[in-house]
Formats: C-alpha cells, sequence, structure tokens
C-alpha cells in the first residue's frame, strides 16, 4: 500500500493570506504531496479557563489577534486553484456549523474540485469558543456524531428525511449536486480517546488523531497499540478493520545533531525518515505534517526536503 504524504497548510497568522496558501499548494502539488489541510478556529477568546489538550501547560498557542481563514471556504478556493492534490480540514469543529450549510459547503467543494475532498472531523474542546458561537458545550460528541449522521444523508440520498435530536427534517430536496466520491466525502475522526476510537468506528471512515504535543506523544509504539485496539473494536462491531483509514498528524522539524533523546519527527532527513516508516509499520496510511515555520519560503524549503531527503525513504 502506498504511503500518502500531506501537510498542514495552518491558514493562520501570517499565511492567512492568499498568495501564501495559493503558493504553498501548487509547490506542494507540483512536489508530489498527496493532500493538503486547513484548520478551524473562529473565535480566539481573550479570557479563558479552558486547557488545550495538546499542550504542556493547557496554554493555547496563539494570541486572540492572530488572523484566521474560515477553513470551508479556504477548502473550497483551494480545492478550485488546484488540480490534484486531495484538500481538507484538519480538524472542522463539526458541533460549531449547521450540519446542513456543511454538508453543502463540502458536497460543493467536492464536486468542483473532482472528488478531493477530506472532512477531518473533530468535537472540539474550547468551551468558551462554543458559549461565543451560542453552542452547547456539553453535548457536543452527541451532536457531531447526529450532525456527521446527516451529512451523510445529505451526501447520499435524493431527498433528506432526518429525525434526531438536535436536526429535524421532515422531507427535502435540493441536496444535489452530491459529491463526486462514492459514496460521500471521506470522513476522518480526530481524537486520540477511547471516546474518539467509538466514534470512528460508529461513523467514520478514517481516524486522524494529533501525536507528538505532550501531554499527546502518540509515539510509533503508542500508536501501534492504539491501532490494535481500534481494528479489534471495529471487528466486535462487526465491521471490516480494513474500512479504516488509519492518519497521523504531527509536527515535524529539521534539527541538526539531533541525539537520542530527540522526539520523532525532529532530527535529520535520515532520522525523520527512520520515524516515518515506525509509525507505517504501526500501521499509518496517511500523514498530515505540520511544520509549524511562520513565513512562505521557510514552508517552501521544508516542503521541498520533505519532497527529495524524507519520503523517498520512508519504508525502504
Amino acid at each position: 500500500m502506498t504511503t500518502r504524504f500531506g501537510f498542514s497548510l495552518q491558514g493562520r497568522g501570517a499565511l492567512a493570506d492568499r498568495d501564501a496558501i495559493t503558493t504553498l499548494a501548487l509547490r506542494a502539488e507540483r512536489l508530489g504531496f498527496d493532500s493538503v489541510f486547513v484548520t478551524d478556529r473562529l473565535l480566539i477568546p481573550v479570557q479563558s479557563a479552558s486547557r488545550y489538550p495538546y499542550s504542556a501547560t493547557g496554554a493555547f498557542p496563539l494570541g486572540p489577534d492572530e488572523p484566521w481563514l474560515e477553513p470551508l471556504t479556504a477548502v473550497t478556493y483551494l480545492a478550485t486553484v488546484t488540480a490534484r492534490i486531495s484538500v481538507g480540514t484538519s480538524v472542522l469543529v463539526i458541533p460549531y456549523r449547521n450540519p446542513v450549510v456543511t454538508a453543502k459547503a463540502l458536497a460543493t467543494a467536492d464536486y468542483l474540485s473532482g472528488g478531493r475532498v477530506i472532512l477531518g472531523a473533530g468535537i472540539g474542546w474550547w468551551r468558551e469558543e462554543f458559549e461565543g458561537l451560542g453552542v452547547p458545550f456539553a453535548d457536543r460528541a452527541a451532536r457531531t456524531v447526529e450532525y456527521l449522521r446527516l451529512m451523510r444523508e445529505i451526501w447520499t440520498k435524493p431527498r433528506v428525511v432526518f429525525e434526531g435530536r438536535f436536526a429535524r427534517i421532515s422531507e427535502a430536496g435540493g441536496v444535489r449536486p452530491h459529491p463526486v466520491q462514492r459514496p460521500h466525502i471521506p470522513i476522518w475522526i480526530g481524537g486520540h480517546s477511547e471516546a474518539a476510537l467509538h466514534r470512528v468506528v460508529e461513523i467514520a471512515d478514517g481516524w486522524h488523531p494529533l501525536g507528538l504535543r505532550p501531554p499527546v506523544t502518540l509515539y510509533p509504539a503508542e500508536m501501534a497499540a492504539a491501532v490494535r485496539r481500534l481494528r479489534d473494536m471495529a471487528a466486535a462491531a462487526g465491521r471490516d478493520p480494513k474500512t479504516i483509514t488509519i492518519t497521523f498528524k504531527g509536527p515535524l522539524k529539521f534539527a541538526a545533531g539531533a541525539g537520542a533523546d530527540r522526539p520523532p519527527l525532529t532530527g535529520s532527513a535520515a532520522q525523520i525518515a527512520e520515524d516515518l516508516s515506525a509509525y507505517v509499520a504501526a500501521g499509518v496510511e496517511h500523514f498530515v505534517l505540520d511544520f509549524s515555520v511562520p513565513t512562505v519560503p521557510e514552508m517552501l524549503d521544508v516542503l521541498a526536503r520533505v519532497a527529495a531527503d524524507v519520503r523517498p525513504r520512508v519504508g525502504v
């Protein structure tokens, strides 16, 4: 099986810029990357008691005055300026938006792109952002699953009838054009908890955890154990584990002279390739790499180095 490589375009800060995202997406496509992803943030609360789960301190790493591109709009734009590369969200916070609007926006992007959209989906974590959007925080997991069920109905049926706890449609058409991809746009569920794994088995086409962000590490051995657990859960639910795509998102950093105590995906090209190969052995099929560099020239340099010096060595 071919291992796929994508990267996080970020779409925030200095990279929340039309020329920047266009340049990076087109260069990645020319370099042979398989996918490009944007992130989701609608509000950044100035005062917050919520803990960011991917930080040792619990603090969100970006300030409230950072510009941030809206991801559904950005995905549609990227889908129309590229020709081959898949475009997706990593991740879209599903409870934040009306599911009919989300489904229509993503279906339109998939249609315009000829079938290249991936929905990375999450339940969200930032209570104050939920409050600012007027969305109840406590039922976000249940709302996510129900919204995704409704979105699949919209993507696959000529007319929709839906009766749920949070959404009800007596009968309605107007849901076409459907996505080009069949049976529908792939849904990758984010998160690393037991509950997240259950959501993957219940509703998703892929698992999309973020690791190497202490306290969440997901080193290769941890990832292998989690993949085994997910596959056991799928089999117990009567689902073929092979129908679930295993992905992994994590930061990649070139660092000369990194020693034995370095975290995975930090070091020389050879060291990083060895780490990625370990993740492939753990079951990962699709990487979404976060380069976390602030400028376009730095991003272009890392893209080129990964394409030329890292990817050819993975799995060799």
